[in-house]
């Protein structure tokens, strides 16, 4: 570490004098600099020239622990932290995530509704638990709605549609996309906030026609609903607020762009990890017996 914060100054300040400040001698630091890189400095090299090309692939939006997910999925065995340090190093960092408190006041839940979900996000088998809620895309001075379903055990948007209207029809073609690319009609979960979308008799009626069991959050418990938001609040972070828009069809454009070749194809890999992972984890007990 001396050695190389001798190095960094060298240009502002004399060696000798530093060596002396620094309790370290000259010829040392001489013979340092004469020293073939070691593997791990020509590894984190190479690591790091790949970690920029990914944060260049996602337009600087990616922070280390996405980036470090696409290294794992492409082989590498480098740690989270070592990652974050390397993007530290040379400057790389991710969109922040920004804080807001929530300003929607609570709708009535229906009687016989209840939280099926009770904040449990994680789904043993594909289109057991889904989850939905609303947001807004500002388009010059307009709105444009996006409603999403969310499959909780992969992670992905099943199910999607967009309008200028903020109405039952807008939830009713996302669910309907969703149970389209079912392979059969077995129950399922479906989680959603209080909105008036989601109350309506007509939403009711509809999920109980298609073995959709309505769940829906508490009064005033935006995290019974955290799954689908946080996907909202990514997608604006990472893609949609750092955009102007001014046509409804940029935004249409950009949010299938945002869902089929970024996130559906990451939380697809991601899956895949997790099922070499638990095959690996099964292969040594197998052969022990």
């Amino acid at each position: 570490m001396k050695y190389q914060m001798i190095e960094r100054c060298r240009e502002a300040y004399s060696v000798r004098m530093m060596c002396r400040r620094l309790g370290v001698s000259p010829s040392g630091y001489y013979s340092w600099r004469k020293r073939p890189p070691s593997r791990r400095k020509i590894d984190n090299l190479r690591l790091a020239e790949r970690i920029r090309a990914l944060h260049a692939e996602s337009d600087g939006v990616l922070g280390s622990p996405r980036i470090w997910e696409d290294l794992r999925y492409e082989g590498e065995s480098c740690s989270k932290n070592r990652v974050a340090r390397l993007m530290r190093v040379n400057g790389l960092k991710g969109v922040p995530v920004k804080r807001r408190s929530p300003k929607r006041k609570p709708g009535t839940r229906p009687n016989g509704i209840r939280n099926h979900l009770a904040r449990d996000f994680k789904a043993d088998a594909p289109n057991t638990k889904w989850v939905t809620d609303i947001t807004g895309i500002r388009v010059g001075q307009k709105w444009l709605y996006l409603c999403a379903v969310m499959d909780l055990y992969s992670g992905m948007i099943v199910g999607c549609s967009m309008s200028t209207t903020q109405n039952k029809h807008l939830v009713l073609q996302a669910v309907l996309m969703a149970l389209w690319q079912r392979d059969d009609r077995s129950p399922v979960i479906l989680h959603s906030d209080r909105g008036c979308q989601f109350t309506s008799h007509e939403y009711q009626h509809f999920l109980a026609g298609h073995n959709l069991t309505c769940s829906m959050s508490a009064v005033g418990s935006c995290a019974d609903n955290a799954a689908i938001e946080g996907f909202f609040g990514m997608m604006k972070r990472e893609w949609i607020n750092r955009k102007r828009y001014t046509l409804i069809n940029d935004v249409r454009a950009d949010v299938f762009h945002y869902i089929e070749r970024l996130h559906n194809p990451r939380r697809r890999r991601r899956l895949e990890m997790q099922k070499l992972e638990e095959i690996s984890l099964t292969k040594p007990s197998a052969l022990s017996g």
